[in-house]
């Protein structure tokens, strides 16, 4: 791909530079020229639209609607689309994933736009690495994918809060996804720094993004009628100017239809179908109908089974959605991973963290490989194409490292002493109200709260979401949402009550306003609350490792004492492969490559190994850290092939 001086704008750089070739060429035309001669005069007529290229000249009216067809200019266009997320991919892979994608048929990426990683800080952008989302919309144009693009500002989309950044919840009033002052101005404000880089990307100026979404599946939650219309001025007011869409579920149709946008809807079965396209037909009239997320399989969740779609049933559905007149995108067409603390969470009847894997059962494994449902989809959408697929790209070798054992070892009470000041407060805080972060608080990771007690009896309180709790350096049991007390046995003298609390994931779809993690209110001892906490923030960036100096590590003890972390490394002699981290013997934990956050692992399953990216590791020696909550096995192994309960290949 071409890099350009302005390497964050480079649509815009492009036409800058188009322009100053123009206009050289047009002095070169005409500075010799005479004045009162006849040409001089034309030149002063000159026509500028004359200047701009054919190829833009031909793209005015976008993508757009007439009667049941979509238009691609003056051409009828079927949006056959796929969903690959790019932070949920290692940069150095995107373009295998589009390039598969191509292969298979498809011919749009739809992609989500996840703020609260683009804003981890208010006010401060991250959009570089693999959160460059020009880069990423610019490779589906050289890959030859048209784009929609889906920017929230909620985005569900199985990511922490749905992609809300989680400083909104500062603010003990919030209400998020309303016109509820503190949360529309922080959406400006996003909005005006996301569609800067969003605008020349569209297909009317050049680039490939044909439609754009319209927040997403606001008909479920329905609690502001004002606020779908403010959201749509806040993308046109900013130069979005292609096609509107809306994209709601059985549940939030009826209520989630925007005049003057199209609405298109989500499903699994051919009877929502059904009765989503004649309630569609009832309320809009005469559309394109398309389905803007056909789920090819479903997310997990930690202590649930492995979810299978099997492939025939999916080329069934597909097939049947296209003969029935409608466009499709197919959700995943790639899952990949939910790396670092990124997982969201379901609750309904009862909260259940989503795994580290976003495998989803789609079209490419977690790791981009092909599946039966891949090879079916590519021979059905070829035999529609009308012209040959290019051919499906080689797979990317994978490889099983030997097995290492971590030679170091630092307990988590001996690595407080290389941390940042912890917060000194009379009542707990919750981990978004910690003043760390710039005034941020604290979006993901542990958050360690340390008061003492001289008694025994029973500690109650409500622990978001998993708590466990120490006498001294003893862990006594856990606090969560079943478990809300739990006995402190008899002690002498004051002694340390410590609660690590672990944020597993915020809501993603439901009930997303009651979302702050940590100790949330009063935590009693005998019905009486506690008071005078140390609260540290274990948010396990990059930075937090680097306070651990050398000296801080000593050699793995035969008994260690837990939580701790553990110190390893692993050699590759030749080129990195991808790979994946098995950790029998090991219970709870996070694992870190060379600073680069894997995710969780849980011994509950069913997720039972992590994807371990080879373009995350480095010819030669590569750190791993695990940062294990219970109990530590003997070794850390590899296998050239994942486990997620049931095989993913059966079907």
């Amino acid at each position: 791909m071409t890099t350009w001086s302005v390497p964050r704008r480079p649509c815009r750089a492009f036409g800058l530079l188009l322009l100053v070739i123009l206009g050289f060429l047009v002095l070169r035309r005409y500075v010799h020229l005479e004045p009162g001669s006849c040409d001089h005069e034309v030149a002063q007529r000159l026509d500028w639209r004359g200047l701009i290229s054919p190829w833009l000249r031909q793209r005015q009216s976008g993508l757009h609607t007439k009667d049941q067809n979509f238009m691609l200019e003056d051409s009828t266009f079927w949006i056959f689309g796929g969903s690959v997320h790019y932070f949920r991919v290692p940069r150095a892979y995107w373009k295998d994933r589009l390039l598969k994608m191509k292969a298979c048929g498809l011919n749009t990426l739809t992609t989500y736009v996840p703020w609260n990683l683009h804003e981890p800080q208010r006010g401060t952008f991250d959009f570089s690495g693999n959160l460059d989302l020009e880069a990423f919309v610019l490779l589906a144009a050289e890959t030859g994918l048209w784009v929609i693009l889906r920017p929230g500002p909620y985005i569900c989309s199985e990511i922490d809060l749905g992609g809300l950044p989680s400083w909104l919840l500062q603010d003990s009033g919030m209400r998020l996804r309303t016109t509820y002052k503190g949360f529309i101005e922080a959406v400006d404000l996003y909005f005006d720094h996301l569609m800067s880089r969003v605008v020349p990307l569209q297909y009317k100026h050049g680039g490939p993004i044909i439609a754009v979404q319209v927040e997403n599946e606001y008909g479920s939650y329905n609690r502001d009628p004002a606020y779908m219309p403010r959201i749509r001025r806040a993308l046109e007011d900013r130069g979005i100017v292609e096609l509107l869409l809306t994209s709601d579920n059985k549940d939030g149709l009826r209520s989630g239809v925007l005049d003057g946008v199209l609405a298109t809807i989500n499903l699994q079965s051919l009877h929502d179908l059904q009765l989503l396209t004649t309630f569609l037909l009832n309320v809009q009239g005469v559309q394109p109908k398309m389905v803007m997320e056909y789920w090819t399989g479903w997310f997990d969740s930690w202590g649930g089974p492995h979810n299978i779609l099997d492939s025939s049933e999916v080329l069934k559905t597909v097939s049947a959605i296209i003969d029935a007149g409608s466009s499709i995108n197919l959700y995943m067409f790639h899952g990949g991973t939910n790396f670092g603390f990124i997982n969201g969470a379901m609750h309904f009847d009862e909260y259940k963290s989503d795994v580290t894997s976003y495998d989803y059962d789609a079209v490419l494994t977690e790791a981009g490989d092909y599946t039966a449902k891949f090879f079916k989809l590519r021979e059905f959408f070829g035999s529609i194409s009308g012209s040959p697929l290019p051919p499906p790209p080689a797979l990317l070798p994978k490889t099983a490292y030997e097995s290492l054992r971590p030679a170091l070892y630092l307990s988590l009470w001996d690595a407080l002493q290389y941390l940042d000041k912890p917060t000194n407060s009379e009542k707990p805080i919750n981990m978004e109200n910690l003043p760390v972060n710039n005034g941020n608080g604290q979006s993901f990771g542990y958050t360690l709260y340390e008061t003492t007690i001289d008694s025994p009896g029973v500690l109650s309180g409500i622990v978001r979401d998993r708590g466990q709790v120490f006498v001294n350096t003893v862990s006594i049991g856990f606090l969560d949402y079943k478990r809300k007390k739990i006995i402190i046995p008899l002690i002498q003298g004051y002694t340390m009550l410590r609660i690590l609390v672990e944020n597993c994931g915020r809501v993603n779809y439901g009930n997303i306003d009651d979302q702050r993690k940590g100790l949330i209110g009063n935590i009693y001892l005998n019905n009486s609350p506690l008071k005078n906490f140390r609260i540290y923030s274990l948010d396990m960036t990059r930075s937090f490792f680097q306070r651990f100096t050398s000296s801080a590590w000593s050699l793995v003890p035969e008994a260690p004492v837990y939580p701790a972390f553990f110190l390893g490394a692993l050699p590759v002699a030749l080129s990195p492969l991808d790979t994946f981290m098995k950790l029998e013997g090991w219970q709870k934990g996070v694992v870190f490559i060379n600073g680069q956050n894997l995710g969780r692992y849980w011994n509950i399953g069913p997720q039972e190994t992590l994807y371990l990216p080879g373009a995350w590791l480095d010819q030669g020696i590569n750190q791993v850290i695990v940062f294990e909550e219970k109990m530590a096995g003997p070794m850390l192994q590899f296998s050239d092939a994942p486990r997620l309960g049931r095989s993913q290949y059966l079907n």
